[in-house]
């Protein structure tokens, strides 16, 4: 052994083995090559790494290390390869980091390093690649690193720097790849940074660089990407940006960046996606945009642009994105645009666009989305105008001055799942055909002229979301609307009452959750719970005085003053009588959202901080017996003491007149299914968005149910309980409240989390494990990249035998996808197949086959993409599932 010059051991797929670092390994003193990659390795690097001196390459990376780097590794100076990534590695950099000169490549990211990055980092002069992202550094980032003159590839992205860019980073001439985002950088951007004439992509998005674009940027002749959106830069677009002919994907959105939109825009004959939205963009759209004939997307919306929408667009034969709403355009929609036939989203909402609807449109016949709100449109939608849009899935009309009838052949549109017209001048009769649209999911017809009965919509199982009121409608209405909300149906004078047959029905949440063939899957579910909440009950009885006597002491102010006191978390400067005030008593005006176990409001407190209260009743339902009391509090004490960046912040909570108070951060984006299905939403989530937001809910995952002690099971993994920041961070929340509820609550479908994302086997054994939560996380995988709930995928796998299992295998992964998007290419494609295999590996149907939430995290981590087995358009699922 002493003589073993290469190692390299690895774990094939989804080990539960886990080891400590090899102690023999320290006695191979002539290695000179060791690769323990995706070993499940735990626990430190030992400090005896460092009698390994003739070591060159070291790769520890994708396991579950978590110590600091030990300093004794500065002694191996032969290293020209080193890489830490993706473990859970800590502390400082060390400074003996810098004795390895004959360093070529660095990658530490994905870990918890906190502090500084060493100021002497420049003394490793031969450095080429470096990558420290998805960290929690702080600070500056050295000058020194001017001083790394071989430097190729630096990735300082995602950690929390906040100095300005140091201008000697304009030494480092050969750098092609800059990758500064998501930090809290400030100033200005250096003019030193046009040195680096070789640089192919600058990413730079989402800090706080203010000032100008400098002209100079016009030198770096060989950019591709650049992106400096979500900062605070507020000049002009420079001229000489026009220079930068190799250009293929420019974003300049959500700045302040103003004037007109240069001419010289046009020389970027390879852009194929430009972004310049939420700017203070004036003026009008060149006329000769149609010259960037290549582009695929186009993002001007939320700007203060006028003017007509030039013709020449109609040149854009590539165009798939066209998003030009929230301005104050004034012209007709051109004929040319009809030309346009690859186009998917078509947003021109919210301008003040006039005339009739041009017949050309009915060419797009590629349209996913269309969003026309808001404007001054006049005349009928006619029926050879949407005749031909047969995969629409948003289509969106209202508050215009459209009239005539709505025409049945909307009723061909299979895909849709929002038709609203509201707020026009529309007559004629709702028409029948609109209940065959099984995928609707929105319907607003309010406000308009249209008479005659309502139609049955019995085929709309997904229906939640809809309004007739202020039209001429009469009759009775159906069944499937009897727990419509009130104001659905105000302002028809007509309209009396539901039909008889309402009294049998089945209602209408059930059908809206389930189609008729997931019949037996459901009873499967049903039976083992109705029996387990038949003995539930009659436990609960028996603590149902020692409840009430428990709730009277709770609801004397006494005990209120005390438990103010359990906002548990040190660094919080409110008290609970703070948040009371600034919700007046918790009035409902203050109500954001309205949930199985309460009533969530925003609270916006008087030094500026904003917070969200969850409010749990337990006078009401019994939900949590006087018996958990104490152990509520205690699990409470556990939660606040969590501290990850992809879950929720729980500042503690408080009892009160018969209901406990949950006090959580507040997250203005709100939650991941109001992305996934809003209308503006959609827009912004391009596909490294989805893998991003797959990998934040991985890393929550792996972190609570292998980091916490003991290992945290959350239960209700949804869409609509994973939060997203502004820039679309990930924040999990509601994690664990669940099981803190008995199973003699009206809500006992949550206990074990919802219908469409429980595991198969709670279904016969009702045991709650990690694998529960794997299956669950999988199935919200597969949402935010099928733009759909994967239901009848999930189905299929149960029935082995069935034609639709094998329909499913054999469909491509293309079709799968959310078609609302352009398919992804490149680096992209590969994240994205790397995201549906992890998924399709989640959700098997045995449990033992799942990988682990630490295990999938660090795949989706991978500072490596794997290449794909086949072109992109030909993947199908069968294969990936064979992955």
């Amino acid at each position: 052994m002493p003589s073993l010059t290469y190692l390299a051991m690895s774990t094939q797929g989804d080990s539960l083995y886990h080891s400590e670092f090899p102690e023999f390994i320290s006695q191979c003193r002539n290695l000179t090559f060791l690769d323990l990659s995706q070993n499940n390795l735990i626990g430190q690097i030992p400090p005896s790494i460092g009698q390994l001196r003739e070591l060159q390459y070291l790769n520890l990376s994708y396991n579950s290390l978590n110590s600091s780097i030990p300093s004794e590794l500065g002694l191996c100076t032969n290293l020209t390869h080193l890489s830490l990534a993706s473990n859970q590695l800590n502390g400082e950099l060390p400074l003996s980091l810098s004795n390895l000169n004959n360093l070529v490549e660095l990658s530490l990211a994905n870990n918890r390093f906190s502090g500084m990055i060493p100021d002497n980092i420049g003394l490793i002069s031969g450095l080429q690649r470096i990558n420290l992202s998805m960290n929690l550094l702080e600070g500056k980032i050295p000058s020194s690193v001017g001083q790394l003159r071989k430097l190729q590839y630096l990735d300082l992205s995602y950690n929390s720097l906040n100095s300005s860019i140091p201008s000697e980073l304009g030494l480092c001439t050969n750098l092609t790849h800059l990758f500064l985002a998501f930090n809290e950088l400030n100033g200005e951007l250096p003019l030193s940074l046009s040195n680096l004439n070789n640089l192919v992509e600058l990413g730079l998005a989402n800090n706080h660089i203010s000032g100008m674009i400098p002209p100079s940027v016009g030198q770096i002749r060989e950019l591709q990407y650049l992106n400096l959106s979500y900062n605070s830069l507020n000049s002009s677009i420079p001229f000489e940006l026009g220079l930068c002919t190799n250009l293929t994907h420019l974003s300049l959105a959500s700045n302040q960046l103003n004037g007109e939109l240069p001419l010289s825009l046009s020389n970027l004959n390879n852009l194929v996606k430009l972004s310049l939205a939420n700017n203070r963009f004036s003026g009008t759209i060149p006329d000769n945009i149609g010259l960037i004939s290549g582009l695929q997307s186009i993002d001007l919306r939320m700007n203060h642009l006028e003017g007509k929408i030039p013709s020449s667009i109609g040149q854009i034969r590539e165009l798939q994105y066209l998003d030009l709403s929230y301005n104050s355009l004034n012209s007709s929609i051109p004929s040319e645009l009809g030309l346009c036939t690859n186009l998917t989203h078509l947003s021109l909402s919210s301008n003040k666009l006039n005339g009739e609807l041009p017949l050309s449109l009915s060419n797009l016949s590629n349209l996913v989305e269309l969003g026309l709100d808001n404007n001054l449109f006049t005349g009928q939608i006619l029926p050879s105008l949407v005749s031909n849009w047969i995969n629409m899935e948003s289509l969106q009309l209202q508050s215009n001055e459209l009239s005539g009838e709505i025409p049945t052949e909307v009723g061909n549109m299979s895909f849709l799942l929002t038709l609203n017209l509201r707020r026009n001048h529309l007559t004629g009769v709702v028409p029948q055909i609109l209940g065959n649209l099984a995928l609707l999911k929105l319907l607003d017809l309010s406000h308009n002229h249209l008479s005659g009965q309502i139609p049955s919509f019995v085929n709309t199982i997904f229906l939640r979301d809809f309004n007739f009121s202020y039209n001429n409608l009469t009759g009775r209405i159906p069944c499937i609307f009897q727990w419509a909300p009130e104001n659905a149906f105000v302002g028809n004078s007509g309209l009396h009452g539901y039909v008889d047959s309402c009294v049998d029905s089945i209602p209408p949440r059930h059908n809206r959750n389930f189609k008729k063939d997931n019949k037996r899957v459901l009873i499967g579910i049903l039976v083992p719970v109705c029996g387990l909440l038949m003995v539930t009950i009659v436990i609960g009885l028996m603590f149902r005085k020692k409840s009430s006597l428990v709730l009277n002491k709770v609801n004397t102010s006494e005990n209120f003053e005390s438990l103010e006191s359990m906002i548990l978390q040190e660094e919080v400067k409110f008290t609970f009588a703070e948040v009371v005030k600034a919700v007046d008593d918790f009035h409902e005006k203050y109500c954001i959202g309205v949930g199985g176990f309460g009533r969530v409001y925003k609270a916006e407190l008087q030094s500026g901080q904003v917070v969200a209260v969850k409010r749990l009743n337990m006078s009401d339902s019994n939900d949590i017996p006087a018996i958990n009391l104490h152990s509520f509090q205690n699990e409470i004490r556990t939660l606040t003491s969590i501290r990850h960046r992809n879950i929720i912040r729980l500042y503690g909570f408080c009892s009160r007149r018969g209901c406990i108070f949950l006090l959580y951060e507040y997250l203005e984006r709100g939650s991941l299914g109001k992305a996934l299905y809003g209308v503006e939403g959609v827009n912004e989530l391009v596909w490294a968005t989805r893998v991003k937001i797959v990998q934040g809910l991985a890393h929550a995952l792996s972190y609570l149910h292998h980091d916490c002690s003991p290992p945290i099971v959350h239960r209700d993994i949804t869409v609509n309980n994973v939060l997203l920041e502004s820039n679309f961070e990930v924040r999990l929340s509601d994690f664990g409240i669940a099981r803190l509820l008995s199973t003699d609550s009206s809500n006992w479908t949550d206990i074990a989390g919802s219908f469409g994302y429980i595991a198969p086997e709670l279904a016969y054994t009702m045991r709650v494990t990690d694998k529960c939560d794997v299956y669950s996380f999988g199935v919200v995988a597969l949402e935010v990249m099928m733009g759909r709930h994967p239901g009848d995928m999930l189905e299929s796998q149960l029935q082995e035998s069935s034609k639709s299992r094998r329909d499913n295998v054999e469909l491509l992964l293309k079709d799968l996808l959310d078609q609302r998007l352009e398919p992804p290419t490149n680096e992209s494609a590969k994240a994205v197949v790397l995201v549906v295999t992890m998924a399709l590996a989640c959700v098997r149907t045995r449990p033992a086959f799942r990988p682990t939430m630490l295990f999938t995290a660090q795949k989706l981590s991978a500072q490596t993409l794997p290449c794909l087995p086949e072109p992109f358009g030909m993947l199908t699922i069968n294969k990936l599932m064979a992955l």
